[in-house]
């Protein structure tokens, strides 16, 4: 009897985090959410770990288990902004251009048949379909005229491709876990768009600990994992080893949606940056992730940051 007593305040108090965590995550405006950021953001009203100063690094395990959360999100009902599960690939609407008008009562597709006769300036591939599907949700693709895929996507249309290279300085961007795989992603990607540039936007595992991101644990890798970057730090390819990874979906909707419009838009790092010759680190997105202070973005060792122009 005391045990079920119990487990009936404990099934309580998660049912108010969860709404105050449903609240949280489709703020400001009419946010539109994955059922996994959801999750992560109850994550952060149990156990509030982005409070802790910047300079401890910190990757918290998780407070409560995925199977609670469901068992929460069934009692709680319907949930504004939450998006449904992807269980098949879907069509990826490419954005038209300014040059080509695109037709309002066909969302989901070019509204021109010369589409791909146009060059293309930035195309951004997630390893996550959930997180594509988030991006459009909430009009990445038309805020930043950038064609958002998913890495089960490629390889891409030669059309695309071909329309990569007709605009010099043409970008693919790569948003991914911080994981082995996710860290591996960007080398499938060159080979996907030979001649393009590449640069990937993290995760890596310093962006995770700088942002004290809810870190759960897997198997460690097996033999003959994916070759990691050299910039990675020991630190960072102990915390790999160990089986430790974060998700995309972890970071906040909001920063996450300010963050990829901010980084797809520019403007570029100059050439004079104190930053030239360590492309690598640059291809890595190393120097790119927000500190908690909305507005800011903070490089490793938390040195001096750079102004966020895209406020949420």
């Amino acid at each position: 009897m005391t045990l079920r007593v119990a487990a009936s305040i404990g099934d309580r108090l998660l049912d108010r985090a969860l709404a105050t965590a449903v609240a949280r995550a489709g703020a400001p405006g009419r946010i539109r959410f994955t059922e996994r950021q959801l999750y992560y953001e109850l994550c952060r009203v149990l156990r509030p770990s982005h409070a802790v100063p910047r300079r401890l690094p910190l990757t918290p395990a998780p407070p409560v288990r995925y199977e609670r959360f469901e068992e929460a999100l069934r009692r709680h009902g319907a949930v504004p902004g939450l998006l449904a599960p992807v269980s098949a690939p879907a069509p990826i609407p490419v954005p038209a251009s300014a040059d080509a008008p695109r037709d309002p009562s066909d969302p989901s597709g070019p509204s021109e048949p010369d589409l791909y006769d146009y060059g293309l300036p930035r195309l951004l591939v997630c390893q996550s379909r959930q997180v594509a599907r988030m991006l459009l949700a909430n009009d990445v693709h038309l805020e930043a005229a950038c064609p958002v895929f998913a890495a089960d996507d490629l390889p891409l249309d030669p059309r695309l491709v071909t329309g990569l290279g007709r605009v010099d300085g043409a970008t693919v961007h790569v948003l991914h876990d911080a994981s082995v795989d996710g860290i591996a992603l960007a080398a499938r990607v060159r080979d996907a768009v030979p001649g393009v540039r590449v640069s990937s936007m993290g995760l890596v595992p310093r962006h995770a600990t700088a942002l004290h991101l809810i870190s759960p644990r897997g198997p460690a890798p097996g033999s003959g994992p994916p070759a990691l970057p050299a910039a990675l730090e020991p630190r960072e390819r102990d915390w790999l080893a160990e089986g430790r990874y974060a998700e995309v979906e972890s970071v906040a909707p909001a920063r996450l949606l300010r963050t990829v419009l901010r980084l797809v838009r520019g403007p570029r790092t100059p050439g004079h940056s104190v930053w030239t010759g360590l492309r690598e680190l640059r291809r890595a997105g190393f120097m790119t992730w927000p500190t908690n202070r909305p507005g800011d973005t903070r490089t490793q060792g938390d040195k001096p940051a750079t102004r966020n122009p895209v406020q949420g």
